[in-house]
């Protein structure tokens, strides 16, 4: 799959100094406004250049392409989805398990609803597949991570199987969260975050 663009050159200029890397924050963030507004398709590098304040030749310097503007931004993205889980699993040993459960269930629909571009450039960009299948063993890896530290003794095999059962479960919260107009939403995701309860209760030997 490939993202279209105006340019063809793929040599992307790497910031070297503070003012740099602030020109490149403002430029993604431009994108990230427009992917949100007009669509990853209907955006155009003209449209990003202008929101961020930049000439149309600066952007090309550090994206030759809406392509590597739009991978960059989704690499950021993934890089703080890392972050956060990390942070939560740090976290979790203060938590009992349905406190863990709560904030399992929901993590990716606060993640979603902060970063709202992300949603964009998963499912409405042509992402490649390899990205999008990196990003999701990444996660599934912090997941497992933070699994083993209440689950010890439990094999690797069986706590990357719990770790895909949780991943599928904070993605059915995000379906439903997602699913315009939906009755009963909020008891829906009540009712899944108690399955993720008795879930890490298995799991955790609980």
């Amino acid at each position: 799959m490939r993202m279209s663009s105006q340019k063809t050159s793929s040599v992307r200029r790497v910031p070297q100094r503070q003012r740099g890397h602030e020109r490149v924050a403002a430029l993604l963030e431009a994108a990230a406004g427009c992917f949100v507004e007009k669509g990853y398709g209907a955006t155009t590098m003209t449209e990003i250049a202008a929101r961020a304040g930049a000439a149309i030749g600066s952007l090309y310097q550090f994206f030759p392409t809406k392509e590597a503007l739009a991978r960059a931004l989704l690499e950021q993205y993934a890089q703080s989805v890392y972050a956060e889980l990390g942070k939560l699993a740090e976290q979790s040993a203060q938590w009992d398990t349905e406190e863990l459960a709560a904030r399992l269930s929901l993590f990716l629909v606060a993640f979603r609803r902060r970063h709202p571009a992300f949603v964009i450039l998963v499912e409405a960009a042509p992402t490649p597949a390899a990205d999008a299948m990196a990003i999701r063993r990444r996660v599934r890896a912090e997941l497992q991570a933070l699994l083993a530290h209440r689950a010890p003794r439990r094999s690797s095999e069986d706590l990357y199987a719990a770790a895909v059962v949780v991943q599928q479960l904070m993605k059915a919260a995000v379906a439903i969260q997602a699913e315009p107009g939906m009755p009963g939403r909020h008891a829906a995701l009540g009712q899944l975050q108690h399955a993720m309860q008795l879930y890490l209760h298995d799991v955790f030997g609980e």
